[in-house]
């Protein structure tokens, strides 16, 4: 499949790596592929993201990745979902912080001992690329480029989609800046 990609999607891709590799995460997540979106410069999803007012909020979605990956990679939606069992996710993060360190419900093996070194995709960043191909597919589109993945990661339910959405960053405000019907549109 990565035949087919642009070189913007491949650097996203590598990028996500790096960022896996950066945390000492065996596998890739989706929320790596969106922190390598936000790394990009002078493609056409760096454009929409741009033209969509996140350019200057980029802190502000690293940060709440940053928190739901402190929650386990939950969403709100699914810790929202736990409070109304009666299980406050803060309250569990904290005594797990507590006994075990800040970060300990990541939800990834931090690098120990001997493996490979070679980072797997975990199934929402499979999600995300397989998406990615729809996304291209629909359009009539010959390749798969960065824009396709963050019109991805929009609809694949997750924190990803959750963090972009609450920055105002949706599939429709992207498919607008991108292909049109509305105001901007990318080049």
């Amino acid at each position: 499949m990565f035949e087919r990609f642009t070189r913007d999607a491949r650097e996203v891709v590598q990028g996500a790596v790096e960022h896996g590799r950066r945390e000492g995460l065996r596998s890739v997540g989706a929320e790596h592929l969106l922190l390598a979106l936000l790394d990009r410069e002078a493609s056409r999803a760096s454009f929409a993201l741009a033209a969509l007012g996140l350019a200057d909020r980029k802190e502000s979605v690293r940060e709440a990745l940053e928190g739901a990956r402190r929650r386990a990679g939950l969403s709100r939606a699914e810790a929202d979902a736990l409070a109304g069992l009666g299980i406050d996710v803060t309250e569990v993060v904290a005594r797990v912080e507590e006994v075990h360190g800040a970060g300990a419900m990541s939800g990834d093996h931090r690098e120990r001992g001997w493996w490979s070194g070679r980072r797997s995709f975990g199934r929402d960043a499979k999600g995300v690329l397989e998406g990615a191909l729809r996304a291209a597919l629909d359009r009539r589109d010959r390749h798969i480029g960065d824009e396709h993945i963050l019109l991805a990661l929009t609809v694949r339910a997750g924190v990803p989609a959750e963090v972009l959405a609450d920055h105002g960053v949706t599939y429709e405000s992207v498919r607008r800046v991108l292909y049109g019907r509305g105001t901007a549109q990318a080049g």
